[in-house]
């Protein structure tokens, strides 16, 4: 961790009691950028859906198969909205090894997250991180940080993994979707996943109720309303999937034993014509 939690906690001036998104996110996947309110909560949401590590592993493998695809597909910059702490597979990392001459701009509002992201990730060939709040996208599009970094008039790829189900209703994702699809030349990519309530919907609700309780907000949305957040893309094949069929890759299976449905989520990747 750097600089420790104790650095954290005085440069940031943020509280450690409170749990965050991001640090829950990194102990489902193994790590150890997170604090004891972060692994308390995240205890009480494994009670109830302890599918969760396999599925937080199943989404950054979707992550990396998506961005792969798009660096294949030509796309060279990449605009990954709430990225989270970094870890093994960065989109740069990943984007790099297509085109090393892929540019990427990180953007997240936890205080943590940037400390990391900018120690570890920015000024690292081509990556750029901002400060920014998914939802007031205009600011982040008008950043001089990210039109230093992101040429809109050229095709780019959108990144909103495990992210949109943070966004309540009142906030209005499509709205947001929409301003970004405004600023995507033809030819860009959105890159999306989502928790669903499609498959354990009586343990989802309680997932539901511990994020809330700890101050996080979390949506869970059904299949159909997830696929009206793509609206203005054409998804390609294999469509809005579990995380687990879109596109496998033998070497980043992550098998569930009760079928890809355990994965909780659907993602889908679209391209605006």
């Amino acid at each position: 961790m750097i600089g420790g939690p104790r650095l954290e906690r005085e440069s940031l001036g943020f509280d450690p009691s409170t749990p965050s998104v991001a640090r829950l996110y990194d102990y489902f996947l193994g790590g150890k950028d997170n604090f004891a309110a972060d692994r308390a909560a995240a205890e009480k949401i494994l009670e109830v859906a302890p599918e969760l590590p396999a599925a937080a592993r199943a989404n950054r493998a979707f992550l990396g198969r998506a961005v792969r695809h798009l660096a294949g597909s030509g796309i060279t910059q990449f605009l990954d909205l709430g990225t989270g702490l970094p870890g093994p597979g960065n989109v740069h990392e990943v984007a790099q090894e297509v085109d090393p001459g892929a540019r990427v701009v990180y953007v997240d509002h936890d205080p943590v997250v940037l400390v990391h992201a900018r120690a570890l990730l920015e000024g690292q060939g081509g990556t750029t991180v901002v400060e920014g709040d998914l939802r007031g996208p205009e600011a982040i599009l008008r950043d001089p940080a990210v039109l230093g970094a992101i040429d809109f008039s050229r095709p780019v790829g959108v990144l909103l993994v495990a992210v949109m189900h943070h966004i309540t209703d009142s906030e209005r994702p499509g709205e947001i979707i929409a301003a970004l699809r405004a600023a995507m030349a033809p030819g860009s990519f959105l890159v999306m996943s989502h928790g669903t309530s499609e498959a354990r919907p009586a343990a989802v609700e309680r997932c539901t109720e511990v994020y809330r309780s700890a101050g996080l907000p979390l949506t869970v949305r059904d299949r159909a309303r997830i696929g009206e957040l793509f609206e203005g893309f054409e998804l390609v094949d294999p469509g809005l999937v579990w995380l687990p069929q879109w596109r496998p890759d033998l070497p980043d299976v992550v098998d569930f034993a009760a079928g890809p449905q355990s994965s909780l989520a659907l993602c889908g990747v679209g391209i605006k014509g």
